[in-house]
């Protein structure tokens, strides 16, 4: 696997890791409903794995005809910087539809961690075939800001965990 992505794919698992040993501390909190619309901890995290499941399968598409997509530029170095932003603020956004309808839900936390251990194998395979002259190729489809490419996705995914632990911490105070 490339280096960067090596990297970057090493941090991701950190942070799931991170997440995964918070919400296994308090595994009886793992379905309580926080109320007023807001998620439980196993929501949050089935989110997290539909999410990632969705673009793999996206990614995996644009992988079997990377020769033939463009490359990102500075339009989507600027659209990520954005996105970078719109996950660190605390501003509430609706899930995609397309999430939100590929949302499994789980009977226990060990299987939740089940599917995304399969998921995030999948992903490391993915990222293995991607070779240096492709990182910039346009494989990632984000829904709110578009096309970006595989180190951006990455990058997102990281963003996206961190978005959501917040949320997580304050379920389990």
């Amino acid at each position: 696997m490339n280096t960067l992505l090596n990297q970057l794919f090493t941090s991701i698992e950190a942070q799931r890791h991170q997440l995964l040993d918070r919400a296994k501390k308090a595994p009886d909190r793992f379905n309580t409903n926080p109320g007023n619309n807001k998620w439980s901890i196993h929501q949050i995290l089935a989110h997290l794995v539909a999410a990632e499941k969705l673009s793999i399968q996206y990614v995996r598409k644009k992988v079997q005809g990377i020769d033939h997509v463009r490359d990102t530029g500075i339009v989507e170095d600027l659209k990520m910087v954005v996105l970078r932003m719109s996950q660190r603020l605390p501003i509430k956004f609706n899930a995609p539809k397309p999430v939100v309808a590929s949302t499994s839900t789980y009977s226990n936390l060990d299987e939740l961690v089940a599917d995304w251990d399969l998921t995030r194998k999948e992903l490391k395979e993915v990222l293995e075939q991607i070779k240096e002259s492709q990182l910039k190729r346009k494989v990632f489809k984000h829904p709110a800001v578009g096309k970006l490419n595989i180190v951006q996705a990455v990058e997102f995914m990281g963003e996206h965990i961190a978005h959501h632990l917040p949320q997580v911490n304050r379920l389990l105070k």
